[in-house]
Formats: C-alpha cells, structure tokens, sequence
C-alpha cells in the first residue's frame, strides 16, 4: 500500500483534487481510501454525492462501538472517512487529528487490502496534530497544492519546512500542484518559487467552470466530465502515484526557503538555492531558564506578567480559561506578577 498526503493553504482546492485524484485511482482498479484531515469535514463529500459523513471524533464521543456510517463507501468504491475536529473555538483540532490517527489505527478502521490511501491535510499550520501525515509511516509522498498567490507559497514552503524537520535529506515530496486562480503571471510566479526549492511543478489544474457545475451536483469534475481538461491535469497526478506503486516516481527532498529567499520569491525576484532554511539541530535544551510546559497564549501572559506595572488583557477561546485557572500554569503567571 502507499500512502499519499496532499497539503496546501485553506481554500486552496486540495479537498476537491483529493477527491478528482481518488475517484481516478479508484476508477483504474485500484482500491482507494481517503481521510479528510481538517475539522471542516468536507473532503469526500464529492465522492459522497455532496452529503455529509459521521467524523471519527463525532463518533468517538458517542460513545457507541459500531463504527456506523463513519467509514462510507463514495464513488468508484472510494473508502471515505472524515477525522473532524472540535467545535469552533473549543479545544485543539492538531490534537483532534492525532486522536483520530490514533482511533483508527487500535481500531482498524482502513482496510488491509486498501492500495492506495489519500490524506487531505490543511496546511495553513504544520502542529504536531496536522503534521501527522507527514511522519513516515503515514505518507510515502506529499503533493503540496498551491496558486499564484503569496500566503500559498509562505504555507507551502511551512509545509516543506515540516517535511525537513521529519526527513531531514530525504526524498519524500512528488511536487507541487498549482491551481489557478486566473491571476496575471501566476504561472511563472510559482515556477520562480518551484526553482528556488528544486520541485516540479507536476500538473497546472485550469481555471473552469466545470469545477463550480460539478460541485452543484456533488460530483467531482473526473465523474461529470471525464475528457474534460480539468480531469486531464488531475490524471497527470494519477499517473505519477501508479508510478509510486511500481516504484518508478522520483521523489524530491525538502529545501524550504528562509525568510530572506521568501520575500525575494514574493518580490518576483529570483531566490537562490543558497537561501534554503536550515534545520535547527534537536538536541536536549539544558540551562538555568524555566521548561515550556504549556501552549504559547499562556507563556506570552507569563512574558507580560513580568512587566512592571503594566495590566494584560487576555483574548482568547473559552477552552484557554483551563490554563489559567488553576495548577502550574498558573502558578508562574501569577508568582512573576507578584515579584514584579
């Protein structure tokens, strides 16, 4: 079996290249599961006709054993499955996501005779949680969706920056997919990013219609319009995962850019391989300074907290009041207030 993750910024269209690309493999004989991996839920549900499926996370909290229509069959016989996350401003959805990788693995949810496995991740942020399809024996190659657009880019080049930090110099991206956004240059806009972190640029999905009139129907492009050229440009993907199975795809390693090569890249300005960001060696932090135990927000309100008659307003989800309402975080917030 290969597994294949497909990442890119929110909005981008992974979800409905996800899809064009299961129905196909799926289409060609192969058996095809694909997980959606964001909290919005909508990954399959162009291969479900357009409704909606129980997420792992909904049926987790249910509390009933029968995994019930949380593993659905699409069209083609693609194996449809969605890990959810919470409810807007309650919780984590990083951690939502690895508490469904984890479910679905004790429970066997994906079939062992399954060839092909599609992860559609959001790439807006590579947490611990959205970061889980990239770790090796989750994904055996990662496309990364993009546009001509700068935020498209800066979370590509996040995403290669997550692939790096798990593979260091090893081959595991297949390229990126641009998706036209019908913007003036915006094919030599990403192909100037693509030389700068030495990726092809596998297949340009055109700008059409056609995506609009088969999203009305619930449909995916590849069912409604097979000769269509939308179709063609996702085959061109299909081709290169076949090419995974018989082991004849080349994969690519992770050259992320730095902050620099980045904002030559969003200049129009050609970057050069020498400004490819360098990992930051992982090694055991040791010294006389405080362990971070807890998220960001609250070590942000313990950096302030030290500011000498100065007053923090926190804005946060009602989920962050846990933190602060008690035990060690806590503790140091108020503890660096009082000495200050």
């Amino acid at each position: 079996m290969k597994q294949i993750a497909i990442y890119g910024k929110g909005g981008i269209g992974k979800s409905t290249i996800s899809a064009n690309i299961s129905y196909q493999l799926a289409g060609s004989g192969l058996k095809v599961a694909q997980i959606g991996c964001d909290p919005k839920h909508d990954s399959t549900r162009l291969l479900l006709g357009g409704k909606a499926q129980t997420t792992v996370l909904d049926h987790m909290g249910s509390g009933i054993k029968d995994l019930g229509d949380t593993v659905s069959v699409g069209s083609n016989g693609v194996i449809c499955i969605e890990t959810g996350g919470p409810e807007p401003g309650v919780g984590c959805a990083g951690r939502g996501i690895l508490t469904a990788f984890n479910f679905m693995e004790a429970n066997d949810v994906v079939p062992d005779d399954t060839d092909v496995m599609v992860y559609d991740v959001l790439g807006d942020v590579v947490c611990g949680g959205f970061a889980v399809p990239l770790r090796r024996k989750y994904a055996d190659a990662v496309f990364i969706v993009t546009s001509g657009e700068f935020m498209s880019l800066y979370a590509a080049n996040n995403v290669l920056k997550g692939i790096r930090n798990f593979d260091g110099d090893g081959r595991r991206v297949a390229g990126l997919i641009l998706n036209r956004r019908g913007n003036e240059g915006e094919i030599e806009y990403v192909q100037n990013f693509a030389d700068a972190v030495g990726l092809p640029v596998v297949t340009v999905i055109p700008r059409s219609g056609d995506f609009a009139e088969a999203e009305s129907k619930g449909i995916t492009v590849s069912e409604m319009a097979p000769d269509s050229e939308a179709a063609a440009a996702v085959s061109k993907i299909t081709r290169i995962v076949k090419g995974l199975l018989s082991g004849k795809a080349e994969l690519y390693p992770a050259r992320p850019l730095d902050d620099d090569g980045l904002d030559l890249v969003a200049k129009g300005k050609k970057a050069v391989r020498g400004s490819v960001s360098r990992a930051r060696p992982r090694k055991l932090a040791t010294g006389e300074g405080e362990a971070l135990r807890s998220c960001g927000a609250v070590m942000s309100v313990y950096c302030c907290a030290g500011i000498e008659d100065a007053d923090v307003v926190v804005h946060g989800p009602r989920s962050c009041h846990c933190y602060f309402s008690g035990g060690y975080d806590s503790f140091i917030i108020f503890t660096t207030a009082s000495r200050t």
